[in-house]
């Protein structure tokens, strides 16, 4: 990567470039709760280069794309005709305008989260759905490095999230982590409901591709504590929330 990349990454993280387990997943979890018997308007909110809107295309009209960053919205527009450069603060749609709107692991980079959560639950229609994954505080890797004596280091940092918080936004400014308190203040006073909020674990591709009988192993035995108190552990939260 280059400098300037690097930082790109730093401040607005990496979009999902390969196709793999981990994306198939989310994308089910995703489409478990579109209209059976019609196609939504859906919105991505953060939709990097346009991976997980290509694949739910099919079944939404309109399925449109918004990313903050040009570069990503360009690429994107090699998937899906319905791409908007825009901020997730000021999303330049109607009220009452999408059945769904998804926002991947993109919230934790905003400038101002509480504002974007309001912005997506205004251009929701009554019953609509958000669609939301971001990074839990109780997992124990920091995954989108750390800056250390003026420098960027990126990869998974060990604890760095069970810091105080004066230390781990010194170390991570770049990233916000959610505790699901946290995340309930970004809802308060919203004319909304909670349909789902559980944690999950990551898909671990990596790991499974170098090491693939311990990496499946490793992914079935987190996938099975989901369903118990050890969840706080998991990598990301995951929401539905409903307007009301």
């Amino acid at each position: 990567m280059s400098e300037n990349e690097y930082s790109k990454a730093a401040v607005r993280g990496e979009p999902s470039y390969i196709w793999r387990a981990g994306q198939i997943r989310r994308l089910e979890m995703i489409k478990s709760i579109l209209p059976q018997d019609r196609k939504a308007a859906l919105l991505v909110n953060g939709c990097g280069v346009g991976t997980y809107l290509q694949r739910l295309g099919e079944f939404s009209d309109p399925a449109v794309g918004l990313d903050i960053d040009f570069e990503r919205t360009v690429d994107s527009r090699k998937k899906s005709e319905y791409i908007v450069n825009a901020a997730g603060e000021t999303l330049p749609f109607a009220d009452e305008q999408y059945d769904i709107v998804i926002t991947n692991e993109v919230i934790e980079h905003v400038v101002d989260d509480r504002l974007a959560i309001q912005e997506m639950v205004r251009c929701l229609k009554p019953g609509g759905r958000i669609v939301l994954f971001c990074p839990n505080r109780g997992y124990p890797f920091e995954t989108h490095g750390l800056y250390w004596k003026g420098k960027y280091h990126f990869g998974n940092k060990l604890f760095v999230n069970y810091l105080p918080n004066s230390w781990r936004n010194k170390l991570a400014p770049h990233v916000r982590v959610y505790t699901r308190r946290d995340l309930e203040k970004l809802f308060v006073g919203l004319p909304v409901k909670y349909v789902t909020r559980t944690v999950i674990f990551g898909g671990y591709d990596n790991i499974i591709a170098r090491y693939p009988a311990l990496g499946k192993a490793l992914r079935g035995f987190l996938y099975t504590i989901e369903k118990t108190f050890l969840r706080v552990f998991g990598l990301s939260h995951f929401w539905i929330v409903e307007k009301l």
